[in-house]
This record gives structure tokens, sequence and C-alpha cells, in this order.
């Protein structure tokens, strides 16, 4: 990989509200001449009046590692991640593309922290999977007596389809299953019930469940 002389801070902005973005991240954005990231952040946090350059991350991710290396020869690049960016982020085509010397990371409060926090419950324990574009393994989603689980849905896997699959691996309708939306936001809504219940109640996606296994 070709060795460049500035650096790539990604910065971890948090589950959505600028209170969750911790300050590092918030200084190297303000004073970031090239600013990488989604529409919603960029349109939140972008000082175009300022000189700053922009580019949108959109599913052609060569053209933003095109915009990064091009701007990697005048300054540092700053590219925001939502949430941590050690999970599903933007960090791991950086490293595929840079050398992991010249990035660093600034880390973030994932989805997966506040909806725990929210929950008032420990989550050194459970296991984070994602049904956002994908599907866990079939041995991660097996019921085990006191077993926690937090995931990540889209649309297509709601909190609905979801509850449906834990039941079909074996997960009983006891279980404890809470659905967290728009954490962070004014609209934030964090709904607690059972598994069994879940599977009647109106779909939610995009969302964050966290469920725990009960006798």
């Amino acid at each position: 990989m070709e060795t460049l002389k500035h650096r790539i801070i990604v910065a971890g902005i948090g589950p959505g509200s600028p209170e969750y973005m911790v300050p590092a991240a918030r200084k190297a954005i303000d004073e970031a001449q090239y600013l990488v990231g989604g529409r919603r952040a960029l349109a939140q946090y972008a000082k175009a009046e300022d000189g700053q350059k922009t580019c949108a991350v959109t599913r052609d991710i060569d053209r933003v590692m095109a915009f990064v290396h091009e701007g990697l020869e005048n300054a540092d690049v700053v590219v925001m991640v939502s949430g941590d960016p050690g999970y599903f982020s933007l960090l791991d085509a950086l490293r595929r593309t840079f050398d992991e010397s010249i990035i660093d990371v600034i880390p973030g409060i994932s989805s997966f922290q506040l909806a725990f926090s929210r929950l008032a419950l420990p989550w050194h324990d459970a296991a984070l999977l994602s049904f956002h574009g994908r599907v866990p393994k079939e041995s991660d989603l097996a019921y085990a007596l006191g077993k926690k689980l937090g995931m990540l849905t889209d649309v297509q896997h709601n909190s609905k389809t979801i509850a449906e699959i834990l039941l079909a691996h074996g997960w009983p309708e006891s279980a404890f299953y809470a659905i967290c939306a728009r954490l962070s936001y004014e609209d934030e809504t964090v709904e607690r019930m059972t598994l069994g219940e879940a599977v009647k109640h109106t779909p939610v996606g995009s969302c964050i469940i966290v469920v725990e296994g009960k006798s």
C-alpha cells in the first residue's frame, strides 16, 4: 500500500443525537478540511461555508475511497460513521484500501450501548448480532437459558420476523424482549414485552432488539 503523509480519522458520531457524540469526534469533524459521511450526518455537521470539502457515503465505495485518497494529498480526512466504528462500519473498507498505520479511530457510543443502558441491563455477557442486510449463524441464534442477544434490524428483518425466527430456534415465549427504536432522539421508544407478545406486536424495523432467555 502507498505511504501517505496525512492521516484518516474515523470518528464515531454515536447513535444520532449530538449529545451522545464524544468531544474528540466533534473537534475532529469541526476542524476537518475533508469530511466523509452519510447524507444525514453531512447535513448536520458539514461546514461548506468554511470551504470544507465533503463526500457522501453511498453504495459506490470506490468513489468514496478515491475522495479519501485525493484528500490525503493535502490534509487529514475525517470519516464519520454512526455508532462505534468498530462494529459494521466503513472502517473495514478503509483498512482494505489504506495502510492501517495512517488510520486513527475515535470510538463512539453505539446503539447497543444505549439500548442496554436504557434497559439498565449489563451486556458484558451478551452476544451482538446483526440482521441488517444479513442473517446471523444458526448457532448464534440457538436458545440457552440466560442467554442475552443484542440485534441490529432492518425493514425486512423487523421486530416481528425476528421474534418468529427466535421461536423457531427454541426460544420460549416467556423470554424477555425489548424493542428500542430511534434511540437518543426526541421520539425514542423503548418497549418491553415477552417474545410471545412480540410476535403479535406491530412490526418495528431499523431498531435495536434485546432478548434474554428466561425459564
